[in-house]
């Protein structure tokens, strides 16, 4: 899983790479074409494909962007439900095994039905002995450490959003900055009397930003609600693994 995910970064790296340079080229070509051309009517600049084209170079890593971030929100929401995390359905199977310190059954079912839980509490199943000697404060450690390991692994591809969140403004401001520096060099080239020579431009300053931020809204609400449920999730995990630490602990050896 870890891998999947630092193989995706690098390739949303590679890609805008890849394509900044080419995008670039064509949006310089299609701004050297803008000037020797009619003025595009107003129906017609108004369409996803225009709007893009005014938007530079900067539309296409937002563009990876967007698609990251309909990745990352469809994922964690298959993913993050409580039913899949917390495994609710094992708990008479579980409870039953605690009942009657049935080591091995746990761990065999813990390793069946991979989730949050089952991790976790499999983790402290393992420093029980052989002999069933139960060390609470050594089984605790281990919880804690199994859960904060867990808490990283499911937090990675929700702070993703976050990233995504915080870098696509920044990235529209950068291709509005882009487009006001060619609107001053049209106007000091004496194109202050032509308005259409700073259509493009003014065009891509404005679309970038408001691109950016389209992104962003979405990707951070999404961000915040994640990390809320997740949360929720791990506190409502804690109480469960400590419901059945406790089964085990005041069962009979021989029941």
């Amino acid at each position: 899983m870890k891998k999947g995910y630092f193989g995706l970064v690098v390739m949303m790296v590679v890609l805008i790479g890849l394509l900044v340079p080419v995008a670039t080229t064509l949006a310089q070509e299609t701004a050297g074409e803008a000037v020797v051309t009619d003025t595009v009517p107003i129906a017609e600049s108004v369409t996803f494909g225009t709007l893009i084209r005014q938007g530079g170079w900067a539309m296409y890593p937002l563009g990876l962007f967007s698609v990251a971030m309909f990745y990352f929100i469809i994922r964690n929401t298959i993913l993050l439900r409580e039913k899949n995390m917390l495994r609710e359905d094992l708990k008479p199977q579980i409870e039953e095994l605690m009942s009657r310190r049935d080591v091995q059954g746990v761990r065999e079912l813990c390793a069946a039905n991979d989730s949050l839980l089952t991790a976790v509490l499999d983790a402290g199943m393992e420093r029980i002995s052989e002999e069933h000697e139960y060390d609470p404060q050594h089984v605790m450690e281990a919880i804690e450490e199994a859960g904060n390991e867990q808490m990283v692994a499911f937090m990675k591809p929700i702070n993703f959003l976050s990233i995504i969140g915080g870098t696509a403004p920044m990235l529209g401001l950068l291709g509005t900055v882009s487009g006001m520096i060619k609107a001053f060099s049209i106007i000091a080239q004496g194109g202050m009397g032509d308005p259409g020579k700073l259509a493009g431009s003014i065009g891509e300053a404005l679309i970038t930003t408001a691109t950016g931020l389209v992104i962003a809204i979405p990707a951070m609400i999404a961000y915040f609600l994640f990390k809320n449920n997740f949360i929720k999730s791990m506190s409502t995990m804690g109480r469960m693994v400590g419901h059945y630490l406790n089964i085990y602990r005041y069962a009979k050896p021989n029941n």
